[in-house]
């Protein structure tokens, strides 16, 4: 009974996006007798999806996995929280992202198995035979990006397309591995035969599901990853050209035709990222759909994406610049709850950017930080949204003892809504620059018999000034305008790039902090924290940081892709959460893909037209010709670009993998992780869990990680 409760679990969750409803991993399978219904069949196909969005893609786990370890990302402040990934510091079989990897995609792959296995089976398909070759072909390209996970991550594991086999679970516990070439193969071959039979629309118009322009890209991407093991040094396969061709001719095919397969690149990166097109991005190819608290899919679909959380910096902890309960790491209907923090970009991923052309600074990182109110609900009025500098303050931090006194001014308003489903939303709008400086008015009086000084302050303004996304260049909130202009009220830190940007702001006499990013890292490029004392002196430090002993370390930009503030996306009772559709593949990397391929195919100069298309679009007016690369792209140029276009988004270890480059790339960017980096860390360790199940661990091995006695990839060309 509790299988059919089930079944039937799954199929209401249909409708909702294809998100889990929290269900367990003791689904059904190929035994199921009910499995002949469709209804019964549509509905576990549908269960296939589960793990997609409501872990994979909205959890810190795989976020960390996937990013963790290379060059673009470090543990804030130098701690060692995370450093198993990070660092490579303490990797075992039990750290729990990887172990968790590698059971929710074996859960997903058995299902995949039955619904593929059994749809001939099903007895009142009559009418149905077209929707069911769609829904069958959907399931073979999720096989195929469960399966391109498990491979890229951990190497040779245990291949299985049979309906009742359970690799994570007990079913099987004497598995066997097989070779990453011919888990390859049945990758490509699911793909090569879904994409037929895959439409343009997405099925049932469910905007998360698979359709032919995802399951190309994703063929692409599993190209470019089967080239890269071609061409790994410690396996000497030698065909990695053969999968650089195929990749190439996949992803150009793609961008050659994109209308046929209902692809589409934006002409502005403001719109790829603007807050107003989350829900309905036309560049993405496939999305993880988040809950909308105006649809009633909202009480079935999982709410627990916390990832503007855990890719947020503590700018709170400096908090002379906060309100009381208006500190990111506190309380903010804002910025949401951004207590969580763990990552930091490298210093090399941070210099990757030249705002002065590159708008991606902006719609990737939140480089300058601002108070907020609620003015016109009453809830944080407009006077207790300012911060008025104090000679301490500007002491403490370098700045200008001119601005003792002034005061910075909130640069948005949260409005309050209520949503159908989700409770209050807080969407934001933002103050025009110098309308509040005009229009609330700090007034000092003085008692001539005591000489007490009071203050107050009159409102002559009207709320109706206020900017909607819509009106706003940048059209997301988090994504502040570049350059900050040196006489802004609003901002209470900003971060530069060079000396000379921070000198404007010093020369002019700026009320706020302004700190130079290359100062948060010690002359390793490791970033100061904890583990290495007090932030560094005045000598060392930027000279309008004052005398040091501060938190600016922990105030860096912070990346923003995760961060939304429009109506819908609030959980009103939980301010970690927000949730926004997830883009687990768009446009853009079919295009990076693309130049990859070209540049390891020696034509640089093609490489360098797709990267040139990517970075048009990201340019600023007036620039000129600054944003156009005039050279044949480099391995490295593809890296570069790779950092400026997709920033968290789930892809950089596995890059770095396909180019056999952690040794060279960690050396230069993050020698903290290069320290500890070893061969056997190209592939993941396996699942804990997994070996302390089945009965032959010693000999299925742990990929080199010490808990068995083999790592057990002798047999398939490693040499250890």
């Amino acid at each position: 009974m509790k299988k059919y409760i089930k079944i039937f679990a799954v199929i209401f969750c249909t409708t909702s996006m294809l998100v889990s409803c929290s269900l367990d991993e003791d689904n059904p399978h190929a035994g199921d007798a009910s499995l002949t219904q469709y209804s019964a069949w549509a509905g576990l196909q549908a269960y296939c999806y589960s793990c997609i969005a409501d872990q994979l893609y909205t959890a810190s786990d795989w976020m960390f996995a996937s990013e963790g370890g290379t060059d673009m990302w470090v543990v804030k402040g130098n701690g060692d929280g995370t450093k198993d990934l990070f660092y490579y510091d303490g990797l075992t079989t039990s750290t729990n992202s990887t172990n968790k990897l590698f059971k929710q995609c074996y859960s997903m792959l058995t299902t995949c198995n039955t619904v593929i296995n059994e749809a001939d089976k099903v007895v009142d398909k009559d009418g149905r035979e077209s929707e069911m070759k769609v829904l069958v072909a959907e399931t073979k390209a999720l096989r195929a990006f469960y399966y391109y996970l498990l491979v890229t991550n951990f190497g040779p594991v245990t291949l299985t397309l049979e309906s009742n086999a359970s690799v994570s679970g007990v079913t099987d516990r004497y598995p066997v591995r097989t070779s990453e070439t011919k888990i390859y193969e049945q990758i490509i071959k699911d793909l090569t035969e879904a994409i037929p039979e895959l439409g343009v629309e997405p099925y049932a118009d469910n905007k998360a599901r698979l359709t032919k322009k995802a399951a190309m890209g994703i063929l692409a991407k599993v190209y470019a990853q089967r080239a890269g093991l071609g061409d790994a040094k410690y396996l000497k396969l030698g065909d990695g050209k053969e999968y650089w061709k195929l990749a190439a001719q996949t992803a150009e095919e793609l961008i050659n035709n994109q209308a046929a397969y209902g692809a589409y690149l934006y002409d502005d990166i403001y719109d790829m990222w603007a807050d107003a097109n989350n829900r309905t991005n036309k560049e993405a190819l496939w999305i993880a759909a988040g809950a909308n608290g105006n649809d009633d899919a909202w009480q079935y679909m999982s709410k627990s994406n916390k990832l503007s959380a855990y890719s947020s910096a503590n700018a709170g902890a400096l908090e002379e610049f906060w309100n009381p309960d208006h500190k990111p790491s506190d309380k903010g209907y804002f910025y949401g709850r951004l207590n969580s923090s763990v990552w930091m970009p490298t210093k090399y991923a941070f210099y990757c950017f030249n705002p002065t052309w590159d708008r991606r600074w902006e719609t990737t990182f939140q480089y300058a930080y601002n108070e907020w109110g609620m003015g016109k609900v009453g809830w944080v009025p407009l006077d207790k949204s300012v911060i008025i500098l104090t000679k301490d303050i500007c002491d403490k931090y370098g700045i200008d003892p001119i601005n003792v006194d002034s005061i910075i001014y909130p640069y948005v308003d949260c409005d309050v809504t209520e949503s159908t489903y989700a409770g209050n939303q807080f969407p934001a709008y933002i103050w025009p620059k110098g309308y509040l400086k005009k229009n609330l008015i700090r007034e000092k009086k003085t008692d001539p018999r005591t000489h007490k000084t009071t203050y107050t302050w009159k409102w002559n303004g009207s709320y109706d000034a206020l900017l909607k996304p819509e009106q706003v260049i940048t059209r997301k909130a988090f994504a502040m305008p570049y350059p900050i202009a040196p006489d802004d009220e609003r901002y209470n830190i900003v971060a530069v790039h060079t000396d000379a940007e921070l000198q404007v702001y010093k020369d002019a006499k700026s009320r706020f902090l302004a700190y130079k990013i290359s100062d948060l890292y010690d002359s390793n490029d490791v970033p100061y924290g904890s583990t290495t004392g007090t932030f560094p002196s005045e000598a060392q430090y930027a000279p309008n940081i004052g005398n040091g002993q501060t938190s600016v370390h922990m105030a860096y930009p912070q990346l923003h892709k995760f961060n939304w503030s429009f109506d819908g996306c609030f959980v009103a009772n939980n301010l970690q959460i927000k949730t926004g559709d997830m883009f687990i593949m768009r446009m853009a990397e079919i295009y990076l893909l693309a130049a990859e391929a070209e540049q390891k195919l020696g034509n640089g100069g093609k490489a360098t037209e797709y990267l040139n298309v990517l970075r048009k679009r990201a340019a600023r007016p007036n620039v000129g010709d600054a944003w156009k690369m005039k050279t044949d792209a480099t391995e490295d140029d593809i890296f570069d670009e790779y950092v400026r276009e997709m920033t968290g988004e789930f892809n950089r270890w596995a890059l770095l993998k396909r180019h056999n480059a952690f040794e060279t790339r960690l050396a230069k960017y993050n020698k903290r992780a290069a320290s500890k980096f070893k061969t056997a860390n190209y592939n993941r360790p396996i699942s804990n869990d997994f070996l302390t199940t089945i009965l032959n661990s010693a000999e299925y091995g742990d990929n080199g990680y010490g808990a068995t006695a083999t790592s057990g990839l002798k047999d398939f060309g490693y040499d250890y």
